[in-house]
């Protein structure tokens, strides 16, 4: 199943939902530390720790293991991508579209202001609020923490079209 997961997540990052129950890892744990001051809310820079661990694991991982895992089962990350919908669509091509989605994310230095129309924060800025699921992780784990995972995505992404899998596999890239 976790490929599918992979694949589900990886699918659902630059759109506007993400299901936090497709998820190949457990989410962030917590809710939001936020800091209030009147009616207004920030994002807490303490908020950044909950995303620490994710990030280390990332920074953890050697870039050339991780593309070439990919790369092996490869054909199963197809196959799923396929299945969900995407017969004749290269799941490598969805990849890189994605980095290049969360390497967009704007690099919000100062505090985010928050509002909580209901149960959940938004971005108080609409075009925050606006952003790609995946990108809004982003804004919320920090900067920090962005300029690491950023720094990560652009090595994978630099592996990956060096030579797609599906290339590798005899099979010419989509456009």
């Amino acid at each position: 199943d976790i490929v599918h997961r992979v694949v589900a997540t990886v699918d659902n990052l630059p759109r506007n939902n993400l299901s936090l129950r497709l998820m190949p890892v457990k989410p962030v744990a917590g809710r939001p530390v936020t800091v209030k001051k009147g009616e207004s809310f920030t994002l807490s820079p303490r908020n950044a720790a909950r995303y620490r661990p994710y990030v280390r694991l990332a920074q953890a991982v050697p870039t050339g293991t991780l593309v070439a895992v990919y790369k092996r089962f490869y054909p199963l990350f197809q196959q799923a991508y396929e299945n969900l919908g995407y017969p004749g669509k290269y799941f490598n091509d969805r990849v890189v579209e994605v980095i290049e989605d969360l390497l967009a994310a704007p690099e919000v230095r100062e505090p985010v202001q928050l509002i909580q129309p209901s149960v959940l924060y938004e971005f108080a800025d609409p075009k925050l609020e606006r952003l790609s699921a995946g990108q809004k992780i982003m804004v919320r784990m920090g900067y920090e923490n962005m300029i690491k995972v950023k720094a990560k995505l652009r090595e994978i992404r630099e592996a990956l079209v060096a030579k797609a899998p599906a290339e590798e596999a005899g099979v010419k890239s989509g456009d």
